[in-house]
């Protein structure tokens, strides 16, 4: 700690505002305060740090390490010759840059606040294997997270090839497949909100989803408890948004308390796998939905539970479960792994920050 220098963000980065975002349509991203935006054919950065300057994102910190367009509702950042551009990442993400804006109804962060936040720097050699220390547990992320995206894309092509396309059948319906709706292969348990005096955000009772809000690509994120849980859905259900937008889908990643938003749907079979998959070949026909109602479109049991669906023989889903199912389950052990991952990044991240830890005293990321 001793080597460490007590400074403005200033006399180690330089902070720029935006520019208007460029017209025309390319391959290079445009950033805002809410990531990317757009793409366009011509850049304004390369490797630099991106904040956003104004309104929900005010203080949101993204890294683009390419060539890139900084709209003008964000700042751009860049080192200087005395600092480590992915050490100044994931320093500025430290300091909760939102509770620095001025204004209230239309928060502002500018270039002179940034400029004079005062903060402790390491030397560029201490700087750097903290960087890379930090970016080691975000690479395991982001590997795990295409690796999903591609294992998730090949279970939805195997649905499509056999149950759409009927390509193993020589592109033709077996005569033994029927159709039928979808109560005669899953149960519907359509949520119902607890009592609002039994919420709390402490850990405290059941995790409870009120709806969609807490949705994530795949698996919902914990949010609000409950000490008085009724409508339930267990770990592997499809949770279906049944108010708009009807038909988005996640999957319970435990056991979990559904709010009035959110249907739980269950395999009346134990083939949890087709049921996700025919969920997802669904959300087309769900869209009507969205347009009834007296303000939010919504579905009710009875519509849900009778939505048409294609019936093979119990041979062939169990078939599907085989190939499909493990699929499945090594997209849940690489969320599993990510949850852990980030979590030790935010644990690491202020204190090594700080300075109370050292790199040496923290294992590798494998």
């Amino acid at each position: 700690m001793s080597e460490w220098k007590t400074a403005p963000l200033s006399d180690f980065i330089q902070f720029r505002n935006g520019k208007k975002r460029p017209t025309g349509t390319g391959n290079i991203p445009v950033y805002g305060g809410n990531g990317i935006l757009d793409y366009a054919e011509t850049a304004n950065q390369e490797n630099s740090i991106i904040i956003g300057r104004v309104g929900a994102y005010c203080g949101s910190v993204y890294y683009e390490p390419g060539q890139h367009w900084v709209s003008d509702n964000a700042i751009s950042a860049v080192s200087k010759s005395n600092s480590d551009i992915i050490y100044d990442y994931y320093l500025l993400k430290s300091l909760n840059l939102n509770n620095k804006h001025i204004g209230t109804s239309q928060p502002l962060l500018t270039q002179e606040i940034l400029s004079s936040i005062i903060v402790e720097f390491p030397p560029i050699s201490e700087q750097i294997k903290i960087g890379r220390t930090l970016w080691a547990f975000d690479d395991k992320v982001t590997q795990n997270t295409s690796e999903n995206h591609h294992l998730e894309r090949m279970a939805q092509a195997i649905f499509k090839s056999w149950f759409v396309d009927f390509e193993p059948w020589g592109g033709v319906m077996p005569d033994d497949w029927r159709e039928g709706t979808l109560s005669n292969i899953a149960n519907v348990i359509m949520g119902q909100s607890p009592d609002g005096s039994s919420y709390n955000e402490n850990g405290i009772g059941t995790v409870f989803y009120q709806g969609r809000a807490e949705f994530g690509s795949r698996f919902p994120t914990r949010r609000l408890f409950t000490t008085q849980p009724n409508r339930m859905a267990v770990k592997g259900d499809v949770l279906m948004s049944i108010r708009a937008p009807v038909g988005d889908l996640n999957i319970a990643f435990e056991s979990c308390c559904l709010g009035r938003g959110l249907a739980g749907i269950q395999s009346n079979n134990g083939c949890q796998s087709f049921i996700l998959y025919t969920m997802f070949a669904l959300k087309q026909q769900m869209e009507i939905y969205n347009g009834e109602g007296t303000v939010f479109g919504s579905i009710n049991k009875d519509d849900l539970a009778n939505l048409p669906v294609l019936i093979p023989t119990g041979n062939v889903i169990r078939q599907f479960e085989e190939l499909v199912h493990p699929m499945d389950e090594a997209i849940e052990a690489n969320y599993a792994e990510n949850c852990n991952l980030q979590a030790t990044r935010d644990f690491l991240l202020p204190r090594l920050m700080s300075g109370e830890l050292s790199v040496s005293d923290i294992d590798p990321v494998k």
